[in-house]
Order: C-alpha cells, then sequence, then structure tokens
C-alpha cells in the first residue's frame, strides 16, 4: 500500500527549516537544495514563502504568536496592569526561546553579519510595538493628544530596545535553568517603569548591581 504524503503547511515548512540547520549545522543554501533535501516541491515551498530569509523572520514571529497564545490562557491576564503584562509576556517568551535554544543561538549567534542577525527579528519586532501600544496604561500617558502619540512611540521602541537587550542577556547566559535571564527580566522591567515615574534610584541602583556583579565575577 502507498504511504500518504503528509500535507505540507507553513508550520511543517519551519519545522522543516529548523530541523534542517540544527542537522546541517549551516543554513540551506538555496529553496532548491531544501526542497530536495525534504522531499517537497518548490511549488509547495512557495505557496507559502518567497524566501528562504522569509521562513527565518516567521520563526520569530511564531514564537511571539505561540507567546500570545501562552498569556491570554492566564484567566487573570486581562486584570493585570502593563508592567505585569510585560512581564508575563517576557518570562513566557524566553521559555519558548529556552525550549528552541538550540536553533536560535545558531540562527543568532552563527550569523557575522549583525545586520543580517537582526534583519530576522523584523516581524518580531513590529508584533512585538504592536503588542507595547495595546497595553500602555492611560496613566502613564501625558493628557496632551500630539504628545501622547510621542509618548507611545517612544515606549514602543524603548520596551523593544529591552528586549533586544533581555535577548543578548539570554544568548550569553550560562546559568543553570537561565536563571539569570529571569532576573534581568524583573529587574530590566522593573527600572523601566520607575524611569518613567520619575522614582529611578531604588531599581536603578539595584538593576546596577546585578550587571555590575555580572560582568566582574563572569570574567
Amino acid at each position: 500500500m502507498a504511504t500518504k504524503k503528509s500535507t505540507i503547511t507553513k508550520d511543517k515548512i519551519v519545522s522543516l527549516y529548523m530541523n534542517y540547520v540544527l542537522e546541517h549545522n549551516e543554513k540551506p543554501k538555496t529553496v532548491f537544495h531544501f526542497s530536495k533535501q525534504n522531499a517537497i516541491s518548490e511549488t509547495e515551498f512557495y505557496n507559502f514563502f518567497g524566501t528562504l530569509e522569509s521562513v527565518e523572520k516567521e520563526i520569530f514571529k511564531m514564537f511571539y504568536e505561540n507567546t500570545i497564545q501562552l498569556i491570554e490562557k492566564d484567566k487573570e491576564y486581562d486584570s493585570y496592569d502593563m508592567r505585569s503584562k510585560l512581564l508575563s509576556f517576557n518570562f513566557t517568551f524566553f521559555e519558548l526561546l529556552t525550549a528552541n535554544r538550540s536553533y536560535v543561538l545558531f540562527a543568532l549567534k552563527e550569523e557575522k553579519n549583525q545586520l543580517k542577525s537582526l534583519m530576522q527579528l523584523s516581524s518580531l519586532r513590529s508584533h512585538y510595538k504592536e503588542f507595547v501600544s495595546g497595553i500602555i496604561s492611560e496613566d502613564l500617558l501625558i493628557k496632551q493628544e500630539q504628545i501622547q502619540n510621542i509618548q507611545e512611540k517612544a515606549m514602543q521602541e524603548s520596551f523593544w530596545v529591552q528586549l533586544l537587550l533581555t535577548m543578548k542577556f539570554w544568548l550569553d547566559d550560562t546559568s543553570p535553568a537561565l536563571e539569570k535571564t529571569d532576573i534581568y527580566i524583573e529587574k530590566s522591567i522593573n527600572t523601566a517603569f520607575e524611569l518613567m515615574n520619575v522614582a529611578p534610584l531604588d531599581s536603578l541602583i539595584d538593576f546596577g548591581k546585578f550587571l555590575f556583579k555580572e560582568k566582574v565575577y563572569t570574567k
């Protein structure tokens, strides 16, 4: 009896791509080569993606989407304030990255061109900024509408940079269960909110001590 061929989906191609990278310790050179190695047609690939690079972007977008799905399963999530929602997102997002650490390390650390490495995160960036915009607390915004728009964009960018810095810390984290990344997440987000409330000293000093300790004792 002939074996029924599995249906090709976007998720299937993403899974095949990640497996290829991990098994060969390199990215596929062409769509033709990738398709041949995985016994799919180029047409099946192009039904979902235009380039191999778009698959890489989709992977990080899927990490974002899966994070949102998981945090919204928490019945208490809607009642969280902005700080708690950011903490929930970050803790969950980095749990997913850790579950796929081998691929993420290869994707972001093996690429010598940092610009190309960041290009993989372009879709994640746009979605994360939308997420931040959707959870901004009204009490944090200045009442004038024009200033609010500027302030909202500044907050989107600042929390995106915070996420990037956390990713950089996570990439270099060698602690058991990557527990230092959890500490970094909590301290960096708490510090960000203290700065927004113009009462930064306690959290800023606490976060500074943590970073200083990491730099001194990990060299």
